[in-house]
This record gives C-alpha cells, sequence and structure tokens, in this order.
C-alpha cells in the first residue's frame, strides 16, 4: 500500500509568531512552530496545522463485532478493525498503551488510502468498519475520508471511542458514523482528572448529543477499577443519569480491568464486582446490561426486557443461539433495541 502524506488538519486556529490552536478535542492545544499536540498525531509545520497520522495505521485486523464491544448493532458479524497511534487522553491504566503512548515514528506502521481500507473491508466481505485500538477522535480526518466511502458502498463505520470531543468538530467526525461504543469510565471527576487527565462532564455531553441529536447506535462500557470506580454508589449513581439522559435502551457493559501500564499495583476485577454492578444497573431501569473480560453466559446474553427469555446467547465473542425474530422476542413479540439488519 503506497505512502502518505501529511494531511491539512480541519479543527485549528491560527494564533500569532505561526503558533496554532487545535480545536478537535476539549484539550485545545495550542502548539508552537515544530510543536506535536498531546496525541501525538497533530503537529504545527510552519504555522500550519496536520495530522501526520493520516493513512498510517498500526495494522488490519476481521474481529467479531462483539469484540467492540457492541452487542446490539449486527450480532453476530464480523468487523475490520483499524486503528494509528496516540491518544487525547492519559489514562494510567491504558489497555492498548502500547499503541497509544507512542509517537508515529516509534512503530511499524501500515500505509493505506481510504479506498484501499473500503476495498480490504468488501475483500474480506464484513459488513462493517471499526476505528479502533486507540482513539479515532484524534484521526478525524482520515475517519471521514474512510467512513464516507464506506457509506456509498454500503458498509457501516463504527466508533470505539472516549468521547472525549470538541461539541463543533464532533458534528463533522460522526457525520458518517453509525454506532459508537463509548468509554464512560467513571462516574466522578477526581478519576477523570487524576486517572486519565481529562474531564468527564466533556463525555456526558458527547453522549447526551449522540443519543438526541444523531442516529448512532450507542453503547457504553465502563471498566471497573478496585477502589477507583467500582464502588455501588458510584454505579447507582452513573445508571440513574443514563436512564434520566440516556434512556433505558443503550446497552451498558461492565468490564474487567487487568494490570497493566501504570497501574501494574493493582488487583485485577474480582467477578463478583461486576456481578454487583450489573445488578445494580438492572435493578435501576437499565434493560440490558452486560460484563466484559470475563467468562459469562448470564452475564453476556440478551435477555427479553418484556419476558425474561434469553434471546441472544453468548460466549465470550461468539453467539451460541439467537433467537432473535425481525428483531424482536420470538416468544412475546417485545422490540429489542438495536441495530439487527444492514
Amino acid at each position: 500500500m503506497k505512502s502518505i502524506n501529511y494531511k491539512k488538519a480541519l479543527w485549528w486556529e491560527k494564533l500569532e509568531d505561526k503558533k496554532v490552536k487545535c480545536t478537535l478535542c476539549p484539550r485545545y492545544c495550542i502548539l508552537k512552530d515544530g510543536q506535536i499536540g498531546f496525541c501525538s498525531i497533530r503537529k504545527n509545520i510552519d504555522g500550519v496545522l496536520y495530522a501526520i497520522s493520516y493513512g498510517k495505521t498500526t495494522g488490519f485486523a476481521v474481529d467479531p463485532i462483539e469484540k467492540k464491544p457492541l452487542f446490539h448493532f449486527l450480532p453476530g458479524s464480523e468487523i475490520l478493525s483499524f486503528g494509528t497511534v496516540g491518544c487525547n487522553l492519559g489514562c494510567k491504566f491504558c489497555q492498548n498503551w502500547t499503541t497509544t503512548k507512542v509517537k508515529m515514528d516509534e512503530i511499524h506502521s501500515v500505509s493505506a488510502t481510504p479506498e484501499q481500507v473500503v476495498e480490504l473491508a468488501k475483500r474480506n466481505n464484513v459488513k462493517s468498519i471499526a476505528y479502533t485500538y486507540n482513539e479515532p477522535t484524534i484521526f478525524g480526518e482520515y475517519l471521514i475520508d474512510v467512513s464516507k466511502l464506506a457509506r456509498e458502498e454500503g458498509i457501516k463505520s463504527v466508533m470505539v471511542t472516549a468521547g472525549y470531543i470538541d461539541k463543533e468538530a464532533r458534528k463533522d467526525v460522526y457525520k458518517y458514523i453509525d454506532a459508537a461504543n463509548v468509554d464512560l469510565k467513571a462516574f466522578t471527576e477526581r478519576f477523570y482528572w487524576e486517572l486519565t487527565q481529562s474531564h468527564l462532564n466533556d463525555v456526558l455531553d458527547t453522549l447526551v448529543w449522540l443519543k438526541n441529536e444523531t442516529n448512532v447506535w450507542i453503547e457504553i462500557t465502563t471498566l471497573l477499577i478496585p477502589d477507583e470506580n467500582d464502588s455501588s454508589e458510584e454505579i447507582k449513581q452513573m445508571s440513574d443519569w443514563i436512564l434520566k439522559n440516556l434512556g433505558d435502551s443503550v446497552p451498558l457493559h461492565f468490564s474487567a480491568f487487568h494490570p497493566t501500564f501504570k497501574m501494574m499495583d493493582k488487583e485485577q476485577t474480582p467477578v463478583s464486582t461486576l456481578i454487583r454492578a450489573r445488578n445494580i444497573a438492572i435493578q435501576s431501569g437499565v434493560k440490558y446490561c452486560y460484563l466484559g473480560n470475563v467468562h459469562s453466559e448470564e452475564g453476556q446474553t440478551t435477555y427479553c426486557p418484556n419476558c425474561k427469555e434469553p434471546l441472544i446467547i453468548r460466549d465470550w465473542h461468539s453467539i451460541k443461539t439467537n433467537k432473535l425474530k425481525d428483531g424482536k422476542c420470538y416468544k412475546c413479540s417485545q422490540i429489542i433495541d438495536g441495530t439487527f439488519k444492514v
């Protein structure tokens, strides 16, 4: 695949003395000539901001869509996944730190034009493309070009994101996106600032915008870290906020933390913590709640919210049984929220 030059960035302002202000995310980096932003892939070159990872990926994989995780968007289908490097958050517990915490010249990259990405998806006969592995917001120019072409070919686009994006920029970035799994990393500003170097309210605002102002199907994932964001009180507050602001039909995934990066001193999340969190969410009124990074048939099965019949029975990232009938419960005909056909 051919090499691609830097791409002039879409979201920035020119300042004095060849400085620029990046307006892609709420970090709003101000960069001198030659400086690279916090995300490591947006650079000021002679007073112009460039996206320096445009067309450069860390590789491709065909995954089950359940791995994203998306349980109510084309379940059982395969998705072409790719990302670049860098991130606009500074999570001390990053599960993908080998790609998010490096610079473009520190890792082997595979060049691919947007046309080549879509052609690869067609060759693999997948129904969708995932922008994942690192934060897709920061390669927004590349994402827009790929997702636009994908839509023209009838291929869906999925973002796996932390949701930390500027209010104006998100209108462009999500224009051709069909589904998103948003990491709601915790429900306290303390956690967000101390452990991710970002802010909770910006993420909540993105979630509300996605739900109310777009047609993007959303699911939420929270990685539960012992003694950081796993208290019953915090999980209850989060569940109540979701119900009040997003409704009861947004699937919520609680995933197990495994010690990594700068949080090697933490124990992995006990399964009992995940079960407790799921019970709190369901008792609060969340209709679809799942467990991740553990084997749990009950915690990974989609139940009818009306008659409680198990409908989509999963084992890890694979589906054992799918009893949905035209997007409804086969037993009581209750409509199950989601996108189940292309």
